[in-house]
């Protein structure tokens, strides 16, 4: 066995994420761990303090985002605006109360949101998940997830461009869906707002700093999301 997928067991087997497992040649979602009990996932991503990273599906662990530094700050400052926003309700009925990164689980999927929101449970009503590495595709799974019925009624999906380690991220998107909007075509949450930023736009041409502050903005999809609870005034 290369020695890369060594260092990449270590993770599962020890909570010790090392370079020398190679993960920058890692096609993500790549499968950690098999014929694991949803008990087993829980007790591990606990024991080594995993989040936003892993999540456990039909008895696999999958890894679907590499820990970054980009990833960690963007869900530090957007968790830290919606905070901001909730505290003029803060000691009344209508509080709305940080969870972080929650577990949830149902029959045959184990997964925590980036940041979450609620007044109550069992499931978050304000769902954040930011990606990095994550790839679209697996972003989009995810909101399926969180958006089926009876589970939370919106979630924000903020995506950052990679760049080599060291760079400084120059374009992001977000995403808002929320299920009063109803449901579309194969039960699909429609789109309700979007906006994207950053100092190169799309084909990865510069902008000058005019432009990145206008370049294709629309609505603060945080604060349309928090509308919904009364939180934030217009």
């Amino acid at each position: 066995m290369p020695d890369c997928f060594f260092y990449r067991n270590l993770w599962w087997n020890k909570g010790e994420f090392s370079e020398k497992a190679k993960w920058e040649e890692v096609t993500l979602p790549y499968v950690l761990a098999t014929d694991v009990t949803i008990e087993e996932y829980e007790q591990r991503t606990e024991k080594f303090n995993i989040h936003g990273c892993w999540e456990w599906s039909d008895g696999k662990v999958i890894i679907y985002e590499l820990p970054s530094m980009p990833h960690e700050v963007c869900i530090s400052a957007v968790s830290e605006k919606i905070s901001n926003a909730c505290r003029h309700v803060r000691g009344t009925p209508a509080q709305i109360y940080g969870f972080g990164a929650t577990r949830t689980c149902d029959r045959n999927r184990g997964k925590e949101a980036d940041s979450s929101f609620r007044p109550d449970f069992p499931w978050p009503n304000l769902v954040v998940e930011v990606a990095y590495s994550e790839t679209l595709d697996h972003v989009e799974e995810s909101l399926r997830y969180w958006l089926s019925p009876g589970r939370a009624h919106d979630c924000i999906i903020v995506k950052i461009d990679p760049v080599p380690q060291g760079q400084v991220p120059v374009r992001m998107r977000a995403w808002h869906y929320c299920i009063s909007a109803g449901r579309g075509t194969r039960n699909i949450v429609p789109l309700v707002n979007e906006f994207e930023f950053g100092t190169r736009d799309d084909t990865g041409a510069q902008l000058n700093i005019t432009q990145a502050l206008n370049y294709r903005c629309r609505r603060n999809s945080l604060i349309t999301a928090l509308r919904h609870y009364g939180i934030c005034r217009k």
